[in-house]
């Protein structure tokens, strides 16, 4: 049986590795709200012909823009990267990584899971961004992980991590200190059943 397991560790970097760390932050951060804002005004313009079939000013509502398409809108990244070249400068997983999450969110939002989407704040007190697990992108050397773009970074290994690395979050929390949370995928073996039961 596969199961999935997380590891929690806090990281020492550098003063370019947080530089950089930092600056990966803000990217994620502006291009999550940047198709989030071109997403609302979809949305708008949506509900808007939706009101003109309501009053009979139209006959249907043929606009196909309600819902945000998670592969166009990654592959909109490149674009986007030539309009403001920033963006260019870190892990390019993680900007895809953040557009993701924004489509999942709209999927719920759209089956009235969750509410509406909203614009992530750089005044949010802890700050984070999520990469996956490509080529060896992310793996444990001794007392150093390898993330994307900082390179080996000096953490607290507390504990051996097992299982296939999926992921990898890095967190600055309000206090300046950074985390990393790595997912993994674990195969453990199934207990036997032994058709009795205990009180507790």
């Amino acid at each position: 049986m596969i199961v999935n397991k997380s590891y929690k560790f806090r990281i020492f970097p550098n003063k370019k590795q947080i530089e950089l760390t930092n600056k990966t932050i803000g990217c994620v951060r502006f291009t999550f709200n940047f198709f989030l804002s071109k997403q609302k005004n979809k949305d708008a313009y949506w509900y808007i012909v939706e009101e003109m079939v309501q009053n009979g000013q139209l006959p249907a509502n043929n606009w196909k823009g309600k819902c945000l398409n998670k592969y166009e809108t990654v592959k909109a990244i490149p674009e986007l990267k030539k309009q403001y070249s920033f963006l260019k400068e870190v892990d390019s997983i993680a900007l895809q990584k953040s557009v993701e999450n924004l489509a999942d969110s709209f999927e719920r939002y759209y089956k009235k899971q969750n509410k509406y989407p909203r614009f992530k704040s750089k005044k949010n007190p802890v700050q984070s961004y999520t990469t996956k697990h490509t080529n060896g992108n992310i793996a444990i050397e001794g007392n150093y992980i390898k993330l994307p773009k900082l390179g080996l970074v000096r953490f607290a290994k507390s504990r051996e991590v097992h299982g296939k690395i999926l992921n990898a979050t890095i967190r600055r929390n309000s206090s300046g200190k950074y985390f990393v949370s790595i997912g993994t995928e674990v195969e453990v073996t199934e207990m036997p059943k032994t058709e009795s039961a205990i009180g507790i």
